[in-house]
């Protein structure tokens, strides 16, 4: 095994990909379980960019680290919160879940080790994003479109949701 720069760049992306996952389930405060998530979306966006497919990586800084971000953190502030009532994790929990993050990569790293796999040349990285594109447009273009028909219905459900909260409120 050769030590490159893409793999010091991989390892170190995956790694902060892993130890957000892991606070995501571990912080009690939700701002910070957000911050958490935020950090493994870069870092996924990062794995992207070296796997050369840029424009996925500049979707998923776009999409998921900007946009869903942005409304979970709109939920967090549009919705009652009590901290107080958080309870902390035990230190058995922690130790679990430790063992269970070894565990997995021991698991991994003698998979990757284990695993051949034949090189064969290909141009992965020429004209992404038309292919992308061309693929979205014509193969899947039924799911795309149900797709954002549902993101529709459920923009319309959140809207009725919080229509009936205000209405509740005013009772109050």
């Amino acid at each position: 095994m050769t030590i490159s720069g893409e793999f010091i760049a991989f390892m170190g992306l995956a790694l902060v990909a892993i130890i957000g996952g892991v606070l995501l389930l571990n912080l009690t405060k939700v701002v910070h379980m957000v911050v958490a998530l935020i950090f493994t979306f870069v870092s996924i966006a990062g794995i992207y960019v070296l796997l050369s497919a840029e424009f996925v990586a500049a979707v998923q800084i776009l999409i998921y680290s900007g946009a869903i971000t942005i409304i979970m953190l709109f939920g967090i502030m549009l919705t009652k919160h009590d901290d107080e009532g958080e309870t902390t994790t035990g230190k058995g929990r922690k130790v679990l879940l430790f063992l269970g993050v070894i565990g997995f990569a021991a698991a991994v790293y003698i998979g990757i080790y284990d695993f051949n796999v034949v090189q064969v040349p290909t141009d992965l990285h020429v004209d992404n994003t038309m292919k992308i594109g061309e693929a979205l447009y014509s193969k899947w273009v039924i799911p795309f479109e149900l797709t954002s028909v549902l993101l529709l219905v459920a923009l319309v459900g959140a809207i009725i949701l919080a229509k009936k909260d205000e209405k509740e409120g005013d009772k109050e």
